[in-house]
């Protein structure tokens, strides 16, 4: 094999992988998986596709090696093949949100929409839980959070927080973090906590960026 060959060999399937990820629905199938292993069942309640499409999506970022299967009882569980896929995803939003201006646009006009809410970086938050200065809460569904979640965050559901805001203390600062930059579910808990009288913020990221940051972590 001459030198063009094996490049072209290399880039060829390097291209399969850019291919596979090309799609907005695997995009976000990735999101979801980087919060911890999911059936199809769970993808489709929360990507709005239907199953066959989830299958066929997963079937192929599977073709791709960038997720993979195994079996628990009736169901198929899926999950990121390595905590590099996620990187990778990552370093695409990032790549979008500084390059793409539509990217840009659409994110201003989220944030307005919401207020422009207050956030904390990874950082401000590992020093305020050092102080005590802050409750952590999660609000994703609950089996994201047992399948891993920032150290000393307690789990409260967003669909769940109004029933539980007598729970919460009101004299330290709240910090809600969900799935990432582009999750709703902690800028809908900071936007009610304001609203009742609590001081909360949302973290900028969200789990999967705490992990892979080699930050303190919890199953």
């Amino acid at each position: 094999m001459n030198v063009r060959e094996f490049k072209n060999k290399i880039y060829s399937e390097l291209a399969s992988i850019t291919k596979a990820l090309a799609n907005p629905h695997r995009l976000e199938i990735i999101e979801l998986l980087a919060q911890g292993p999911s059936s199809v069942e769970y993808i489709v309640d929360n990507t709005n596709l239907t199953v066959a499409n989830a299958s066929q999506h997963l079937q192929t970022l599977k073709s791709a090696r960038l997720v993979r299967s195994e079996r628990r009882g009736k169901y198929s569980y899926y999950s990121l093949a390595s905590p590099k896929v996620f990187e990778v995803w990552e370093t695409m939003r990032e790549l979008g949100f500084s390059q793409n201006a539509e990217i840009g646009k659409l994110m201003k006009e989220f944030r307005e929409s919401r207020h422009n809410l207050e956030s904390m970086t990874s950082s401000q938050l590992l020093e305020r839980m050092q102080q005590g200065k802050a409750l952590l809460l999660d609000v994703r569904p609950r089996e994201e959070y047992e399948s891993g979640h920032i150290a000393s965050a307690i789990s409260i559901p967003s669909d769940e927080l109004f029933e539980k805001l007598k729970e919460l203390p009101k004299d330290k600062e709240i910090v809600a973090y969900c799935r990432g930059p582009l999750c709703a579910m902690a800028y809908d808990a900071v936007e009610l906590l304001n609203k009742h009288g609590f001081k909360a913020v949302r973290l900028e990221t969200g789990f999967p960026e705490w992990e892979v940051k080699g930050l303190p972590v919890e199953q």
